[in-house]
């Protein structure tokens, strides 16, 4: 199978051309609205490779959460992740979307992103600026980061920029909120590498969006149009292209608070990590509805 960076390679110069996203994160510029003109060439990439059959599951869900966030609920999307087209497929198949309502949910969805996606390659933000998103440092990232330095000084600094960014992105956060935007994240973190089930997990601190967010969807994805190259994982343009019938399935809206409190009601009161139980809760969700398709 050909890369994306060999089957693409022309797009991407396209969508090179017209990024103006910035390669650098600080707490200036953590909300990064989509570019319309990456946004079209990308809209190209996906729909050459969604194959017939391809959509949404659960319509109705989707249209009841958009319908929750008009209201005033804040509205948080939690979402299985296999691919680097996870998001641009949900994207694409909302905004193309027969019903009206999807569309427009299509057009409020913001996504929380990782800064490598900015900094790590020209061409991979380029990707990435396809979409609105508000840019964290992970966790994960500051580890990596701390591993790395030489010093006690270096980690101190990395850790101040990381709080920085974050806060930022934080109140970036609560003005999409209250804007009637539905953040989109993705719980484990990382896309899951076969063979590697840790990947899979998801992260402790998805706890705090439970307790900040009224509403959540559950969704759960069948298919993927792009798929690891085996030789090289870390290499985002190295993935494959793999046409395929992709459907993302929605669970019914679900009461954030209600969901961590029933099922915090349930653990031992001695449990040696509540919050990492809870994120495993919605883990099991996602997996059990992504069996049942």
């Amino acid at each position: 199978m050909a890369s994306i960076r060999e089957r693409y390679g022309e797009y991407f110069k396209q969508m090179a051309t017209v990024s103006v996203a910035a390669a650098k994160i600080d707490e200036t510029n953590v909300y990064q609205k989509a570019n319309p003109l990456t946004k079209k060439i990308m809209d190209k990439l996906v729909a050459e490779n969604l194959a017939e059959g391809s959509g949404l599951a659960g319509v109705e869900n989707y249209k009841a959460f958009l319908e929750a966030i008009k209201s005033g609920k804040s509205g948080l999307i939690l979402m299985e992740h296999y691919a680097n087209t996870d998001l641009p497929g949900l994207i694409y198949l909302l905004q193309h979307s027969d019903d009206a309502d999807c569309r427009e949910l299509g057009d409020r969805v913001v996504a929380i992103a990782g800064m490598k996606l900015n900094e790590a390659d020209p061409m991979v933000r380029a990707f990435a600026e396809s979409f609105t998103r508000v840019v964290i440092y992970p966790t994960r990232s500051l580890d990596s980061a701390s591993a790395k330095a030489q010093s006690a000084e270096e980690i101190a600094a990395e850790t101040k920029k990381a709080r920085t960014i974050n806060l930022a992105a934080m109140r970036a956060m609560d003005k999409c909120k209250k804007n009637g935007e539905a953040i989109l994240v993705f719980p484990a973190g990382t896309r899951y590498r076969p063979g590697k089930p840790e990947t899979k997990r998801g992260l402790k601190e998805i706890d705090s969006y439970l307790r900040m967010f009224d509403c959540m969807l559950l969704v759960s994805i069948k298919g993927m149009i792009l798929k690891f190259n085996p030789d090289n994982m870390d290499d985002m343009l190295a993935d494959e292209c793999s046409p395929d019938v992709c459907v993302y399935k929605a669970s019914p809206v679900i009461d954030c608070k209600k969901f961590r409190n029933d099922y915090l009601e349930t653990l031992p009161a001695d449990h040696a990590d509540p919050k990492q139980a809870v994120i495993d809760h919605v883990m099991d969700y996602l997996q059990t509805q992504h069996d049942a398709m």
